[in-house]
């Protein structure tokens, strides 16, 4: 810890209770202190010199003067553990919070030396930091257990309150999937908690409530974790009767009973399903219909039972004749089509049971030949698939009874499969680090990639352009963006080869695993952007019949159009005022690059008019040509204007509207003089730009924006100039042109939109 105007000195304490002030300019040590013959957990610096705060081990806090090396203060609250965070309040009251290994802040009031509250069960695990917030009366707390809370003082008799929080899963989830159209993900971990995780904004986050279990915990003197339902082992949910009655189903470790949520109200459901009630077994798979009305669960026995979630009750039991049950051992899927006539089911020997829905009769089977330890079915394309023992990947039609495609790749157990919304794509997580993404029409590997802690679960959104994993012994859930959305390549040869892996490292949330993978995924990302850059480029360029937008945000380019009235807009109404009194800055002049020029000091008066304007003019032909004059002139010399593209759609509005102004012929000369001026040159060169941009219908409509704001400002030079006329000429007929098409386009869907909606089917 670096003490407050110690310049180059840090406290350093150690687990043996000894402190030392060490000057890391010199590496020396200037003193050692006496110690509290307990290790130093935690250490401050207070708002007055030379006093600092340590939290000891044994729970004991002293508030100590390091110029003198003397006590000023002891606390004590053994009762609560190890001091691991402390922090001085700078405003209002003098007080200094503490924090302890068992989740407990205290605050103690330093003017009366005394213990002022408690604020019991502020997290559930050990507190990690504390920080008063300068001049306000507001605490913030994080935890171990993945939460951050903000308190404030402003009861009246001065205990804190929960002001707001944000909070995460404390332990690793154990199932994700995307819900709401993609805007939310439900996650369930080994914290007992099921989650609402919010993709757009964080505040709509939060856990689905399983009753008061707060009040019971206080009541019991237990830990709300002890009270609350087993692990989520796996879940299924529909939003289609999210208004009207409960839309999860979820079963939990080694739990005879499966439990039915309200997402509406976030809380848990009134009904509690228990299949076969007469041998009761843990509940291992569900599934809700498409119609959301029904909910089929399997258990450890066989056993396969059909509920409604509206009423709870059974609505019938799937029995195979020549069984007790559905099954033989344990079911480990169970899954329904879209239309409610199939129900299919999975068990771990490697049968699989084609059922009827409403009849609950069998209609056919097959045998994998290993054991299944998970299926997914797709209600899009009627594929279904299945995860063997052997480490292989099978897609079975189950119309058609028979298997369509097999994908091996994985060398290690496969821990989680999801089809693509369109049922093309499925995604496959192995412990062996691998993520892989197959191809279904084409039965083949599109990509892959390979992170350093292995995938336990994963969920594609609806639109396919997040990812959402999560990870062993990591609290978060991780979110992958789809870059053949954002990219321009669309074509299945653009991706990985699937022979080549991709070593991806995971985002990390400390400051110093960030700066040690910092060189090492340098070149990965340059090279894949290079790579998608490349592809994107020639993409582009061999769109048939078709114009390319150019993504910028609407205002970017319509403030091109619309600059002399956002300029006479924001014009203040009054001019400003000179000062009375002479700033004592130096006086500058403005410069295009940004740069300060100080102006020479012109105690001699001796330069006349005449001398000023010289050296006017010879400032103005020294001055080099701007970034924008050179990578023109090298994109024509290339025939390739794709940099400088990409510059002027870095620029801002009043930019680029310098830079073209900056290219007006003001002075009235002859036209031999007028061809040999730079500006002359650039003006050519910028409809040469312009014809080609056209002809290659890239970036229409910010092209559009920027002709329209070069001819305001250069059309009266276009006019007077015959070879400025041609090319002007030329443009307009490339222009008139690709209009044409791109109407006629427009006519013919709209004339379809119109017929199709006056039509009744």
């Amino acid at each position: 810890m670096h003490p407050d105007t110690y310049l180059n000195k840090v406290l350093i304490g150690s687990q043996e209770g000894s402190m030392q002030l060490w000057n890391i300019s010199t590496k020396k040590r200037l003193y050692e202190f006496k110690g509290w013959n307990s290790g130093i957990c935690s250490c401050v610096s207070s708002p007055a010199l030379d006093v600092v705060a340590v939290g000891c081990a044994d729970g004991t806090i002293h508030v100590h003067n390091i110029r003198y090396d003397e006590e000023v203060v002891t606390f004590r609250h053994s009762s609560r553990g190890t001091v691991t965070a402390l922090s001085f309040s700078t405003g209002g009251q003098p007080l200094l919070a503490s924090g302890g290994s068992s989740g407990v802040i205290s605050i103690w009031n330093l003017e009366k030396k005394r213990l002022q509250s408690v604020i019991r069960e502020a997290h559930e695990s050990s507190i990690i930091s504390l920080h008063f917030f300068a001049d306000e009366p507001v605490l913030m707390s994080s935890s171990a257990d993945n939460s951050i809370k903000m308190w404030i003082f402003d009861t009246s008799d001065g205990d804190p309150r929960l002001l707001r929080f944000r909070s995460g899963h404390s332990a690793p989830p154990l199932c994700v999937r995307f819900y709401a159209n993609g805007r939310h993900i439900l996650s369930a971990g080994q914290d007992r908690a099921f989650r609402l995780f919010s993709v757009i904004q964080d505040q709509q986050s939060r856990e689905l409530s399983q009753g008061h279990i707060s009040k019971r915990a206080k009541k019991l003197r237990m830990k709300e974790e002890e009270l609350k339902l087993k692990p989520v082992i796996a879940f299924d949910c529909a939003e289609i009767r999210e208004r009207d009655w409960c839309n999860v189903v979820t079963c939990h470790m080694d739990t005879e009973q499966a439990y039915v949520w309200r997402l509406q109200n976030f809380v848990l459901g009134e009904h509690i399903l228990r299949p076969c009630p007469e041998n009761p077994t843990a509940v291992k798979a569900c599934t809700i219909s498409a119609c959301g009305n029904f909910a089929v669960l399997g258990t450890a026995g066989g056993w396969i039972e059909r509920f409604n979630l509206q009423s709870g009750i059974s609505r019938g039991s799937y029995l195979d004749m020549s069984k007790r049950g559905a099954h033989d051992g344990e079911v480990v899927g169970v899954a329904c089509d879209s239309t409610n006539t199939l129900m299919i089911s999975a068990g771990y020997h490697g049968d699989i049971k084609i059922w009827d829905f409403k009849g609950c009769e069998l209609k056919s089977r097959w045998d994998i030949g290993c054991a299944v330890v998970k299926i997914v079915y797709n209600r899009l394309n009627g594929l279904l698939a299945t995860v063997t023992d052997d480490l292989v990947i099978r897609l079975y039609d189950v119309v058609a009874l028979r298997m369509v495609r097999k994908f091996e790749g994985h060398t290690d157990r496969i821990t989680d499969l999801c089809f693509s919304e369109d049922g093309k794509w499925l995604l496959s997580s192995s412990m062996d680090g691998s993520l892989r993404i197959w191809d279904v029409v084409l039965s083949r590997q599109i990509d892959a990639i390979h992170v350093d802690v292995s995938v336990t679960a994963l969920s594609l959104s609806p639109n396919m352009d997040v990812l959402a994993t999560t990870h062993v012994d990591q609290n978060g859930i991780y979110l992958w963006v789809n870059q053949s959305i954002f990219s321009g390549a669309s074509n299945v040869g653009s991706f990985a080869s699937g022979k080549e892996i991709v070593n991806v490292m995971l985002p990390s949330t400390s400051s110093m695993e960030g700066y040690q993978i910092e060189d090492s995924e340098e070149p990965t990302v340059d090279n894949t952007v290079s790579k998608d850059a490349l592809v994107s480029a020639t993409f582009i360029k061999q769109i048939p019949e078709l114009v390319t937008l150019s993504l910028l945000p609407k205002s970017q380019w319509q403030s091109l159009i619309n600059l002399d009235i956002i300029k006479v807009r924001n014009k203040p109404i009054e001019p400003p005022k000179k000062p009375e009194k002479a700033p004592f800055f130096l006086p500058s002049i403005p410069s295009l690059s940004g740069e300060i020029l100080f102006t020479p000091s012109e105690a001699n008066g001796y330069n006349d008019a005449k001398g000023k304007e010289v050296e006017k003019n010879e400032r103005k032909f020294v001055m080099p040509p701007s970034l924008f004059l050179q990578l023109l002139q090298s994109s024509a010399e290339m025939k390739n204007f794709s940099a400088f593209t990409d510059y002027i759609k870095g620029l801002s509005p009043s930019a680029l509207d310098m830079e073209l102004r900056m290219l007006q012929i003001i002075d009235d000369e002859n036209l031999q003089e007028l061809d040999r001026k730079p500006e002359m040159i650039s003006i050519e060169l910028l409809l040469d730009y312009f014809i080609c941009e056209i002809s290659y219908k890239n970036n229409f409509e910010f092209m559009q924006a920027v002709i329209w704001l070069f001819l305001k400002i250069h059309g009266e030079t276009i006019r007077c100039h015959s070879k400025l006329q041609y090319k002007a000429k030329k443009l307009l007929e490339i222009q008139s042109n690709v209009w044409h098409k791109i109407d006629t386009l427009f006519q013919r869907t709209r004339c379809m939109v119109t017929f199709l909606s006056n039509s009744q089917f």
